[in-house]
């Protein structure tokens, strides 16, 4: 993942049944190290947990998204 070059938007699942769990998901992040990421596959995981723990290591924006709602770039 640290070789992917630049990454503007990562979608990361933060769930844990057969996806990434929450402390693999900060991992990928740190490595992959987009400038946002939005957690998807999340049933089992808290977004708020995961925007804190990644935007506390980083400079990266989590943007959890609603159901239905779109992700529009600032």
């Amino acid at each position: 993942m640290k070789q992917l070059g630049r990454i503007d938007v990562a979608l990361l699942p933060t769930g844990g049944t057969f996806t990434m769990d929450l402390k693999e998901a900060v991992q990928a992040a740190m490595a992959i190290n987009p400038t946002v990421i939005i957690p998807i596959h999340r049933s089992k995981a808290d977004p708020q947990e995961f925007k804190t723990k990644v935007e506390k290591r980083s400079k990266i924006k989590v943007r959890p998204l609603k159901i239905g709602e779109a992700y529009k770039p600032t």
